[in-house]
């Protein structure tokens, strides 16, 4: 991956992905997420792949290891870019899914996609996470040991808050992924996330990628608001 701004194609509907995507004249990074592959099934994957963009195709498995295994096998013959698992399914469930997608890459003659996995969304909160949740301790800790257990077991990177971006990188090294999601411009809203922060601030932490939805999408003109987020990654 170039680029380091993935964009939440978080649309309703099929003509407004299309209009969206037809205002970029270059290859981007696409997040298809639930709602869309939810709303169309896997056409509107391979039809954003047909325009030439890349894909993270943010799905989040999570059961047991045979069922995760075989979904991943089918997902690698999409050929989308990144996909992505729960890591509290724990490390058999990781391995599998990386299994999966090295046999499904196999038979369609591809390469595999990365494998990151969820570490907490970052609508999750300390306070959720403990009475909730039950987990105890600081959010932070929590994302880090579950960083080093999703390397340990084989995956490319993590899915986590640009605060415990630095922190994960001292953990698990360079060359481990942080996608962050989260990112919004200063002037914009949290909405229902708790942990966000903005470009410049994801740039100090040394996020590999940024996940950005609403602040591009919803701009009155953003393919602008993406350049200049891609210019802040990319320390222009």
């Amino acid at each position: 991956m170039d680029k380091k701004t993935i964009v939440a194609l978080d649309f309703s509907t099929r003509k407004e992905v299309y209009e969206f995507l037809l205002k970029f004249h270059e290859p981007i990074y696409c997040k298809i997420g639930m709602e869309l592959t939810y709303s169309f099934g896997f056409e509107i994957v391979r039809e954003v792949k047909a325009m030439g963009h890349h894909i993270f195709l943010d799905l989040k498995l999570h059961d047991i290891p045979n069922t995760v295994k075989q979904a991943m096998k089918n997902l690698a013959k999409l050929d989308v870019d990144i996909v992505n698992v729960h890591a509290a399914g724990g490390s058999a469930m990781m391995k599998a899914a990386v299994e999966g997608l090295n046999e499904g890459a196999k038979e369609n003659n591809g390469k595999r996609p990365l494998c990151i996995a969820v570490t907490q969304l970052t609508s999750t909160s300390k306070e959720a996470m403990n009475n909730e949740l039950k987990i105890p301790g600081e959010v932070q800790d929590v994302v880090i040991d579950y960083a080093k257990l999703v390397k340990e077991s084989g995956l490319d990177g993590v899915v986590c808050s640009v605060h415990e971006a630095k922190a994960i990188h001292e953990a698990c090294g360079s060359d481990f992924l942080t996608v962050t999601p989260g990112i919004r411009m200063a002037s914009d809203s949290v909405d229902d996330q708790k942990r966000v922060a903005t470009p410049a601030y994801a740039k100090e932490q040394g996020c590999d990628y940024i996940v950005v939805g609403r602040s591009i999408t919803k701009s009155s003109d953003p393919l602008a608001t993406y350049h200049e987020i891609e210019n802040t990654m990319e320390g222009k």
